[in-house]
């Protein structure tokens, strides 16, 4: 993606956040067919040395697990906060009138290797760890014992498990570095009074002198 420098996240720390923060991911997959996009909850496990990997499943009648061989070259893009930024928030547009609306975003490319595993064992974990992440925070959390065991295992082979050994990372966060602090602090507050925290905060996150 066309990265400038000014935009770039370098810091594995924050690769990670986001891609735990956001976790949806689009699976990019180049097929007989052409390109094919599936959207895709995933876990991410960091590695020591490397850059991780992340897991994730598929329905069984999806054809993308057999459309694609073990090794071939895939791309998951995460997206994490964004929306519109009006010029009226910077005030300096009220000075100059030289401003122009954008979009403010984050995301990350992750490049890796596609395995699939179309076994019982690999599955069942896989839907275990992604049930224990997003179950956390409910007062009672499901887990997959609360379900018939014979239902579990029927739903089981409905889908296929799916691993992208990571190979690149690219992230992304236009949060306008590139604006006067005033008018990245208008916007701010701008994003504040409309409800849109996500995208508020990581802005004001960006001011930080340590971040990105």
């Amino acid at each position: 993606m066309y990265l400038p420098a000014h935009f770039a996240i370098t810091q594995p720390d924050e690769w990670q956040r986001l891609l735990r923060a956001h976790p949806l991911g689009i699976l990019i997959t180049q097929t007989a067919e052409g390109l094919d996009a599936n959207h895709i909850p995933f876990e991410f496990d960091a590695a020591p040395g490397g850059l991780g990997r992340l897991t994730g499943h598929v329905a069984r009648a999806n054809p993308v697990w057999q459309q694609c061989r073990n090794g071939a070259e895939v791309l998951v893009v995460f997206r994490g906060a964004g929306g519109y930024i009006s010029p009226s928030w910077y005030p300096s547009k009220h000075e100059t009138h030289r401003q122009v609306p954008t979009w403010n975003y984050e995301a990350v490319h992750a490049h890796g290797r596609l395995t699939v595993h179309d076994d019982e064992r690999f599955v069942r974990g896989v839907v275990a760890r992604l049930t224990r992440t997003h179950e956390a925070h409910e007062p009672r959390p499901w887990k997959m014992g609360d379900a018939a065991p014979d239902y579990i295992d029927a739903m089981l082979q409905t889908i296929v498990g799916i691993e992208i050994t990571l190979t690149r990372l690219e992230g992304k966060a236009k949060l306008s570095q590139n604006r006067e602090p005033r008018d990245r602090q208008g916007a701010i507050e701008a994003l504040r009074q409309r409800g849109d925290r996500n995208l508020s905060e990581a802005m004001a996150l960006s001011l930080l002198p340590e971040s990105r």
